[in-house]
């Protein structure tokens, strides 16, 4: 691989993103900065053809990248043109941040921004709610046989579930149900409300599992929905202007998306592009998904990323990305006590 082969690598890859045709030896030769003739690119794409680089889908017709090709070019050969002032300017314009706000409501401007920016499908996992602690959990009886309960934790999460009992439960029961959940649950981690721990718990109360089993479980649903990580998704609709995805797989993928969830909070540092043709990958043929983490207080606690056709110009859109998901890590790791960014339920003192 001596540098010409790699500039042709490259050039392949950008002309086939701008215009969605097979690139010819003739295309190549004609670029600025090739400066060899048809016949040197052409020997030089069949090499790259050869080492997997590049395919051919048809006899007649030029070469397009492989999956090797794009992460040869994405990991050395892409030079993403440096941002402006005006454009990283235009780029907060898009979040929309104006003195107090939440979290969430920062998530969810960067993920419609970047929806809009790159016309693909933009989604954020947060599993921040991880590193969270049970601060208050209640029993409230709100009609005949039907009670609520409630959890909240330090994060500001707020989970409820209504149970409803085959009798009333005395004063007595629901005192004690309620202390007992409060005295084995109140200060525990999100991340420690494992199976493990509620089967700990459904023992413990076996001897009242006829009265309250319904909300033990209710307790145990509860438990699953916090510790299960929030996916906030932009812009799906977009993967349907792409004549290179299948309409009914995008159908599918949309229908399925939570699944992404796994994918997504992988642990990894930088950028990572995933293809569809990766071992552990999602439902779309022919695309791709490019991903970064944000963090808060020094851990990862979210997963920012698009999901687009294979034939992206990543050298445009992996910089978005890069921008917003530190712009997320500024913004939610500033100090609370100066009044930029609160969590939902925080205190306003």
């Amino acid at each position: 691989m001596n540098e010409r082969k790699l500039k042709i690598l490259a050039a392949v890859v950008e002309e086939y993103v701008r215009t969605g045709e097979p690139v010819g030896s003739k295309i190549l030769a004609a670029l600025p900065g090739i400066n060899v003739s048809a016949a040197t690119v052409r020997n030089d794409m069949a090499a790259l053809e050869q080492l997997g680089y590049l395919e051919q889908p048809h006899t007649s017709a030029g070469r397009i990248p492989t999956i090797s090709g794009y992460r040869l070019y994405i990991e050395q050969l892409m030079k993403p043109p440096g941002m402006s002032p005006e454009e990283k300017q235009r780029l907060d314009s898009m979040l929309a941040i104006h003195g107090s706000v939440t979290e969430e409501l920062v998530i969810q401007n960067a993920t419609a921004a970047l929806a809009e920016l790159t016309q693909c499908a933009a989604v954020v996992s947060d599993f921040s709610p991880q590193f969270s602690v049970i601060s208050k959990v209640e029993v409230i009886p709100t009609g005949r046989k039907i009670y609520m309960i409630l959890l909240i934790t330090s994060a500001g999460s707020i989970k409820n579930k209504a149970c409803r009992l085959e009798f009333d439960l005395t004063n007595e029961q629901l005192n004690w149900f309620s202390g007992y959940l409060s005295e084995n649950l109140e200060g525990i981690s999100v991340a420690d409300l494992s199976d493990e721990l509620m089967a700990d718990l459904i023992a413990a109360l076996s001897a009242y599992m006829m009265a309250i089993s319904p909300l033990v479980q209710g307790i145990c649903e509860l438990s699953r929905d916090l510790r299960q990580h929030a996916l906030t998704f932009k812009g799906e609709k977009n993967l349907f202007s792409y004549q290179d995805l299948d309409r009914m797989e995008i159908i599918r993928f949309i229908e399925h998306k939570d699944e992404l969830s796994r994918l997504l909070d992988d642990s990894f540092s930088g950028i990572r592009v995933l293809f569809q043709e990766d071992k552990n990958s999602f439902v779309i043929g022919n695309s791709s998904m490019i991903v970064s983490k944000y963090r808060k207080s020094g851990k990862n606690v979210g997963s920012l990323g698009v999901i687009g056709p294979m034939r992206l110009d990543y050298a445009k859109v992996i910089p978005y990305i890069e921008y917003f998901s530190q712009k997320i890590t500024d913004l939610i790791s500033e100090n609370p006590e100066e009044g930029h960014i609160k969590k939902e339920g925080d205190s306003h003192d």
